[in-house]
């Protein structure tokens, strides 16, 4: 049962990805949004100065771990909104922040940070290399997929090379989880409620989507596709159902994620 009205947001992605640009302007929003609330970032690079003032050394990560949950923990007791400004690329990772989440009865949001690892390559080199490429190549290789467990799936996704207005995106996450808690406040109807709300919530999930792939299929260039359009299809369902979106952002969602599984662009005059 929530009982809390304060909350604890996971990013994920990788080094030099635009997280902390990312969090510096989710905490903007969260706290107009959430004005009654202290909103803290912990952000595990300071932890690592610390230790390590200018060097990422892999042996130092446990106790660099360990730290950064206490701080966690610690803003989480005081009753701040917290923002997990870190790479948290092994699903156990998130999971240890899960686990903060439910000892605290609060909402968890993960927030996928899902810039290509080229273009991280190219900013960690426009702001000096203070991560080695080595290190990002191989996180790279070591992040583990989302969606083998329930509670483990982003609520949003975003390329922060593909995102003009970075603000307007950020307003709106923030303005859907203001409206899922909400909609969630009272913990004796949650139960019902969130059924009642997720199975017509996932319906208009399918209908859309599918709606959207007969008319994509439709198109010469897409028809060949068709497998592995349909198998994309299933995998974004899996992956948004329970989401509360609403309809346009559906629609929105699944254009990007079919574009970003299958590497195509999708010209809003053919739909």
């Amino acid at each position: 049962m929530v009982v809390n009205k304060n909350f604890l947001v996971c990013l994920t992605g990788l080094p030099a990805s635009g997280k902390t640009t990312f969090a510096i302007i989710l905490k903007q929003k969260i706290e107009e949004a959430f004005d009654t609330y202290a909103v803290k970032i912990i952000d595990p690079d300071i932890i690592r100065q610390s230790i390590t003032p200018d060097k990422f050394e892999y042996k130092f990560e446990p106790e660099v771990r360990k730290k950064n949950l206490m701080e966690i923990e610690k803003e989480l007791y005081n009753g701040s909104i917290v923002i997990s400004d870190d790479l948290n690329y092994y699903t156990s990772m998130r999971h240890d922040l899960k686990k903060l989440a439910d000892n605290f009865k609060i909402y968890f949001f993960i927030i996928k940070i899902s810039t290509p690892v080229k273009i991280c390559l190219k900013w960690n080199k426009l702001r000096g290399k203070p991560i080695p490429n080595k290190i990002i190549k191989d996180i790279n290789k070591k992040f583990d997929d989302f969606g083998k467990y329930n509670w483990d799936n982003p609520e949003e996704i975003y390329d922060l090379s593909q995102i003009y207005d970075l603000n307007k995106e950020i307003e709106d996450l923030v303005e859907r989880i203001k409206n899922k808690i909400e909609f969630l406040k009272d913990p004796l109807d949650k139960k019902q409620n969130l059924k009642e709300f997720s199975n017509l919530d996932n319906q208009n999930l399918d209908k859309i989507t599918r709606v959207y792939v007969g008319k994509l299929l439709q198109h010469s260039e897409f028809s060949s596709m068709k497998k592995s359009i349909i198998k994309t299809r299933k995998l974004y369902i899996k992956l948004y159902k329970n989401k509360l979106l609403k309809e346009p952002d559906i629609t929105k969602s699944f254009k990007e994620y079919l574009e970003k599984r299958l590497n195509i662009l999708i010209s809003d005059e053919i739909l």
